[in-house]
């Protein structure tokens, strides 16, 4: 189909170039006053055949470079273009205004040339820097959006209508399972996103041949099943994609600037990148951190030695919580229950460890 629409396009140039031009040729050879030759619709037929012999040649490339540009525009972003269109209209309305102010001036050479460089380089640079700052636009328009809700919200106070920031999940952060809990408690509020390529990381963990990432995999769906089906928080999904960016933390921190959203994770580097990016971001594990029970050091604990640590005559216990204490010293005193005194604290948002001395060495000091 396309291939003949190129070669009708072909046929209709080639006729209108016959009526004006071939007259023109004529006159250079002194045949103009042949009225076979000479006549509108011959010299139109002469022209249109001319170009369909050309069509033989020229078809095919005009065809493959037209299949790929639309390749280059289906798989490319929507807003992409959309932002990219709006540049490219904008440069081209400064380019005729001001056309049209150099041609008052009367000045043959500028006329003539002037008009047709402004709209080819302000329609570049307008296409350009739409594509470009196609995210800043984005987020003027949320932004916009934003004020109108609030407006709305003053409006409909009564009705106890709020607007809500949207919870971004990562991947991590669903398999690990306890922002499940997190949301039932309601300290979580907000609308919870899911976003479609997070869904499909999991359904690829789930389809794993390895066990372990297997399993893992299936427990993040059961994960997103009970944040659906037991959270009384709105969820929704995410059906874009961002198919020019690979990594799925690089998404979401893109989908959360042009969203205005808050990252959720426990991973350690994603949070770390999204602080760098000006990415809201709620690490799991902050939160874990800041509910523990605070030790300082010089306390006293009764725990029990589990195993032997890293360095020489350790022993490792852990509190009821999970965080793990080394205990300097403790080697001999596995499987055994000791009180001891806490040396120092160490906190990070990998998690927190407590370093003690058994109490019995505390006292013979």
């Amino acid at each position: 189909m396309l291939r003949k629409i190129v070669q009708a396009c072909f046929l209709l140039l080639g006729g209108t170039l016959g009526v004006f031009l071939i007259p023109a040729l004529l006159e250079l050879v002194s045949l103009e006053e042949v009225i076979l030759i000479n006549n509108p619709y011959i010299t139109a037929i002469s022209g249109a055949i001319i170009f369909y012999l050309i069509t033989f040649w020229a078809v095919d490339l005009i065809v493959n470079g037209i299949k790929h540009v639309e390749d280059l525009l289906v798989k490319a972003p929507i807003t992409d273009i959309l932002f990219g269109s709006l540049g490219l209209i904008f440069g081209l309305l400064v380019a005729f205004l001001t056309g049209l102010a150099i041609n008052r001036m009367l000045f043959p050479v500028l006329d003539a040339f002037v008009p047709i460089l402004l709209t080819l380089l302000l329609g570049y640079l307008g296409f350009q820097v739409g594509f470009k700052k196609r995210d800043e636009l984005m987020n003027l328009f949320s932004m916009n959006r934003a004020g109108k809700k609030r407006v709305g919200e003053e409006e409909e106070g009564k009705k106890g209508f709020s607007f809500k920031n949207m919870k971004i999940l990562d991947t991590s952060v669903i398999i690990d399972g306890r922002i499940a809990d997190i949301c039932q408690t309601g300290f979580l509020d907000g609308t919870i996103v899911i976003p479609q390529f997070v869904l499909e990381e999991l359904q690829h963990i789930a389809d794993s041949s390895d066990a372990l990432k297997r399993n893992r995999g299936r427990r993040g769906l059961d994960i997103l099943n009970r944040i659906q089906k037991e959270v009384n928080i709105p969820v929704e999904m995410y059906e874009g994609d961002f198919e020019d960016v690979q990594e799925v933390d690089s998404k979401l921190v893109k989908l959360a600037k042009l969203t205005n959203g808050t990252v959720v994770t426990n991973d350690y580097n994603l949070n770390k990148v999204c602080e760098f990016q000006n990415v809201s971001v709620l690490n799991i594990n902050d939160l874990a951190n800041a509910v523990k029970p605070v030790v300082l050091p010089g306390e006293e604990l009764n725990i029990q030695v589990i195993k032997d640590g890293k360095e020489y005559n350790q022993g490792v216990a852990y509190l009821d919580d999970g965080t793990m204490i080394v205990v300097e010293e403790g080697r001999n005193f596995i499987g055994k229950r000791i009180d001891v005194v806490v040396t120092s604290v160490l906190q990070t948002s990998a998690g927190r460890m407590i370093f003690a001395k058994p109490k019995l060495m505390e006292t013979a000091l």
